[in-house]
Parts: C-alpha cells; sequence; structure tokens
C-alpha cells in the first residue's frame, strides 16, 4: 500500500532561552513512577482550514508554529530534555540540557481530511502516519515530540506523542494551551494558571514507595519473560507498540446535554425499582459516561456470560490530597482506579446499565487521601487478571478544555487520542460546542464496532 504521506523535513526545535547555560535535573516521582512502563500517549488535534495551501502552510503556519514552540519550550524545558537512569542512581530522572531539542516533523498528506474528522467510522491505521515517533533507547528517551501536517486545501493537524513517566493528561493539556496561547497572541509571557510549578516536595509519597513501585515493575517484566532476569535492569527502551489490525475501525460518540439527562432520569427510575442498591449513587457526567460506554462495549464483544471482565480508569489528585498541589504541578498527579476480575453478565443482564454505575460510582465516591498513597502491587494486580479478561480503561477528561486550543486559527475541528488503538480502551473529552456534551472515542474491530454503534445509540432512546 503506497502511504499518503509525505514527510517534508524533520527538524529540531530548541527553548527560546537555549544559548543560555542554564540545566535542569527533575528526578520522577512516586507517581510518575506509576506509569514508568505505560505506553506513550499519542493525540491529533486537527484544524479546519481551507486556505491551508502549501505555500501558506510553509510561510505562515510551520513558522509560527514552530517559533512559539520553542517560547513555549522556554517555560517547560524537561520537555526538551531527556529521561536518563544514571548508573549510580537509584531512581531515572529528566535532565535537560542547552543542547536539548525536541523533534518537530513536517509533513503533508493526501488523505481526506473530512473523512478523519467526521462523525461516520473509518480505519484506525490512517491516522497512524501522522502521530510522531518518540526516541528512545536503553540509556534515553525522549519526552516529546512532534508533527503538523498539512492537508492542502482542507487543514493541517497537529500530532504530538509524550511520555507518560514524565506528564500526565492535565500536563499536557497545560502545555498545548501554553503553546496555542503564545502562537495566537504573538507574545512569550504565559498567564499565570499555565506557568509550571516544578517543586517536588510537594509530593509526599509513602516511604520507600518510588523505589517500591520501581522494583514492582522490574519483577513484572521479569514475569512477562518467563523468569528472564533483564539484560539491562535499568533499560529505559519502551516495549514496542502491538501491531493494529487493518480492521481496526475509530468512532466518536458525541453525547449531547440531553442525551446524558436521558441516561441520569433512566439510571434514577432503575435505581428506585432496584432491591440491589443499598447507597445512592453519584451521577455525575463522568460516572454516567463512562458507565454506559463499559456497558456498551461490554455487551457488543458478547461470548460467554461468565468471561472475565473488568475496567481502568485514572483520576487527578493534585485536589485530593492535604494539602492540595497545584494545579500548574508539572508531572504525574494521578492514580489508577480498578474493578477487576468481574464477569460479562453483571453488565449483559437487565440492570447491567445500573450495575456498571454502582461500580464505578463507588469507586469515585472512595477517591481520598488514603488511597492516593497506597503503593500498588503492579506483579499481583497482573496476575489476578485471568488470561483473555475484556480491561476497558479510560484517557483523557471533559475537563481538559481540548477545544479550546486556538493556535490563531480558530478552534480545533477535532481532537482525538489515537494511543487507544493499541488496547481496549476510550477516550473522553468536552463537545467540541462546549454546550457541556461529552466526546466519546472508541477504536475497535469492525464487526464488534457494528454492533457497539447499534447498541449506543438504541440506547439512548429510552
Amino acid at each position: 500500500m503506497v502511504s499518503s504521506l509525505n514527510i517534508i523535513h524533520v527538524e529540531r526545535v530548541t527553548p527560546s532561552n537555549s544559548d543560555s547555560s542554564e540545566s535542569l535535573t527533575l528526578p520522577l516521582t512516586f507517581f510518575d513512577l506509576l506509569c514508568f512502563k505505560i505506553p506513550p500517549v499519542e493525540r491529533l488535534i486537527f484544524f479546519r482550514l481551507t486556505e491551508a495551501t502549501r505555500s501558506f502552510f510553509d510561510s505562515v503556519i510551520v513558522p509560527n508554529l514552530k517559533t512559539s514552540l520553542s517560547s513555549s519550550l522556554s517555560h517547560y524545558l524537561p520537555l526538551a530534555g531527556q529521561l536518563v537512569w544514571k548508573p549510580l542512581d537509584p531512581k531515572p530522572s529528566i535532565v535537560y540540557a542547552p543542547t536539548d531539542a525536541v523533534s518537530f516533523t513536517v509533513a503533508e498528506s493526501k488523505a481526506e481530511f473530512s473523512r478523519l474528522t467526521g462523525k461516520e467510522p473509518f480505519f484506525a491505521t490512517e491516522l497512524h502516519p501522522l502521530v510522531p515517533r518518540l526516541q528512545n533507547s536503553d540509556v534515553s528517551a525522549s519526552v516529546m515530540s512532534f508533527q503538523v501536517t498539512l492537508f492542502p486545501n482542507q487543514g493541517f493537524c497537529i500530532g504530538v506523542t509524550a511520555h507518560h513517566a514524565i506528564l500526565d493528561g492535565k500536563t499536557t493539556t497545560s502545555f498545548l494551551k501554553s503553546w496555542s496561547h503564545i502562537c495566537k497572541h504573538q507574545e512569550s509571557s504565559l498567564p499565570h494558571d499555565l506557568i509550571p510549578f516544578y517543586d517536588r516536595a510537594v509530593i509526599k509519597s509513602p516511604q520507600n514507595g518510588d523505589i517500591k513501585v520501581l522494583n514492582s515493575w522490574q519483577t513484572l517484566v521479569k514475569t512477562f519473560t518467563g523468569g528472564k532476569e533483564p539484560e539491562n535492569p535499568k533499560s529505559l527502551k519502551l516495549r514496542p507498540s502491538p501491531v493494529i489490525s487493518p480492521e481496526a475501525v475509530r468512532y466518536t460518540l458525541e453525547l449531547t446535554p440531553e442525551d446524558i439527562q436521558t441516561l441520569r432520569e433512566r439510571l434514577k427510575r432503575e435505581s428506585s425499582s432496584s432491591s440491589s442498591l443499598s447507597k445512592k449513587l453519584r451521577l455525575s457526567t463522568f460516572v454516567i459516561t463512562y458507565s454506559y460506554a463499559l456497558t456498551c462495549l461490554i455487551r457488543a464483544r458478547g461470548g460467554d456470560p461468565n468471561r472475565p471482565v473488568g475496567f481502568v480508569f485514572g483520576a487527578d489528585c493534585r485536589k485530593i490530597v492535604v494539602p492540595p498541589i497545584p494545579s500548574s504541578y508539572f508531572g504525574n498527579c494521578a492514580i489508577v482506579n480498578s474493578r477487576i476480575p468481574l464477569t460479562a453478565d453483571t453488565f449483559t443482564g437487565e440492570e447491567g446499565f445500573l450495575a456498571s454505575t454502582r461500580l464505578v460510582s463507588e469507586l469515585v465516591e472512595e477517591l481520598d487521601e488514603s488511597v492516593v498513597w497506597k503503593i500498588p502491587d503492579f506483579v499481583e494486580f497482573f496476575r489476578s487478571i485471568p488470561q483473555g479478561t475484556q480491561v476497558i480503561s479510560a484517557t483523557g477528561s471533559t475537563r481538559f478544555g481540548v477545544y479550546g486550543l486556538d493556535f490563531g486559527w480558530g478552534r480545533p475541528e477535532k481532537v482525538m487520542v489515537v494511543s487507544i488503538d493499541q488496547g481496549e480502551a476510550i477516550s473522553l473529552a468536552e463537545s467540541r460546542d462546549g454546550n457541556g456534551g461529552v466526546e466519546v472515542g472508541f477504536s475497535l474491530q469492525k464487526h464488534e464496532m457494528d454492533a457497539l454503534s447499534d447498541l449506543l445509540h438504541n440506547g439512548l432512546k429510552h
């Protein structure tokens, strides 16, 4: 198959203050190490711009994006650095030196912009050429990489790949907001709420928590390799991304505020007549949306009602701990919540949606400081997952405000998390029109997507 992408050039973009002698070292924290071996997060931000000719792209769009990226990186120096693990250090650190830079790829695509940003399903592999690769080896790994791709006379997209051990979704979107602010307003200063907070002293991790988490990851890697000791226990090389089936399909469900209220009222009716509910449900937009997607995904798979299933989602901890961690804290500050294993019949029965909502609601209600500082045992966690379990995770948030990313050419036409293709995951974002709705991204085999689409839309008719 001939690629629809033409790489124009690949450059290195340095922070605008890179001529100074400033260097920086940030050790990974307890929260960072929880994500140490998790694959990078890949995002695409599409902008519709019919005047985007190749000439306009080369002379206006790319230079503006590069200059503002350089200026933004001067506020976020660690993003231009490298993840390293020095021989005598107990854990990895982010190290920035004045010669460091990020990779910035400029490309042109023959793909149809409207299809990739439209409402109809399309093959997931069509997005992959638009995603920049993250350089990594045994001794170092890049933190972030960027790609801007032109769709002539249709628009362009910005691809961002971020190392999950360095930053969570909130920090990533804070950086993107900083970049878009500087690009749109042509100024190098940032609003106070976008200036990153780097002081690691605010992270009060359990005693030796970071080392225990690292040891747990090391043991887990050994478990995956049949008990074989790793050749380099301090290797920073990321596991290769799984090969995505050519039959995998992407689809975005757009839930309006009216849809969410319909589901909320349905849950109120069902819970009032259910004998299995003792606690009041937390019917937030997240709980309703995630529970609905979860229920429909498990039903779409079908199969043995006793087959093992489960779910996982992250929660920002900045406001949960006492004292609270600043909203602009740079790095990971989230924990993972899960219910594994369960059985499919929990979700496929008549009260499946209600049961799903109860499980998600309970997990959200349990979030407090005692949960935040629990040291997870990854080995036991993964060992407890029966082979073949359908584990559905969620990435993104309706609170990130990704559709407010205006670089000077208007709001995004579409924002997608491409990395959900690598597992059974959904992505969440606020609706583009800002009316309180939600976008839910799915990636499934085509036959499952057909079944899922029917379930999603039929469930909104009740």
